[in-house]
């Protein structure tokens, strides 16, 4: 007798995830729809491997930090941008991801107008930034979604994975920001928003690009 378990009966304590193996896509469509738009669990799924993982709250604050800095840069820069959140992106059959945050900067011409993302239509994001995140599945995803570059901020420590003959690369320097040290920039001004405050942390960031 096979007993079925309603998905959102599934309670996740903060900080821990489940895989479910051999999945099929259209299951895996299925059960995004189960769970709905308003859940704080994220997914990765890779050919037949999904992950369902229940962040910690204080896991969440640093990607928002860091996605405060990379506006602030980019601005800096007078560079275009536009953050896309947590929007899902798929590629049929082979990988389906929710990133902590991701941006559209070399290609952000190209999603204007952007209302529902769909990855025949427009390119994946330049870069995606995951916070406390142990999961292959979710490295794997973005691989079969061919996203440049991605960002892991683990332990107040950053590390850079650069796509590359059709596999990740762990880099010293950033296709995004490749004049900034971005691996040892980043950390430090995470800490600085948590010790002194993200608004205080900003102001002093943006008078520094300013008068750079």
């Amino acid at each position: 007798m096979t007993v079925t378990i309603p998905i959102r009966a599934i309670e996740l304590a903060p900080g821990s995830h489940i895989a479910i193996h051999n999945l099929s896509w259209q299951d895996f469509e299925r059960l995004l729809e189960d769970l709905g738009e308003k859940r704080s669990t994220r997914v990765a799924y890779y050919r037949g491997t999904l992950e369902i993982m229940s962040p910690l709250a204080i896991h969440e604050r640093p990607h928002r930090i860091i996605a405060d800095i990379v506006k602030a840069i980019l601005d800096s820069q007078g560079r275009d941008w536009e953050d896309f959140g947590s929007t899902t992106f798929k590629r049929p059959e082979i990988a389906g991801v929710e990133p902590d945050t991701c941006f559209y900067i070399q290609n952000a011409s190209q999603v204007k107008g952007c209302t529902d993302m769909d990855l025949d239509t427009y390119p994946p994001p330049d870069l995606a930034i995951e916070s406390d995140v142990t999961s292959k599945t979710t490295l794997d995803a973005y691989l079969g979604l061919r996203v440049p570059e991605v960002w892991i901020y683990r332990d107040r420590q950053l590390k850079i994975y650069i796509l590359q003959d059709g596999n990740y690369i762990e880099s010293p320097t950033s296709l995004a920001f490749p004049a900034l040290p971005i691996p040892t920039l980043i950390p430090q001004l995470v800490q600085k928003a948590i010790t002194d405050g993200t608004s205080q942390m900003l102001r002093e960031l943006k008078t520094q690009l300013t008068s750079n």
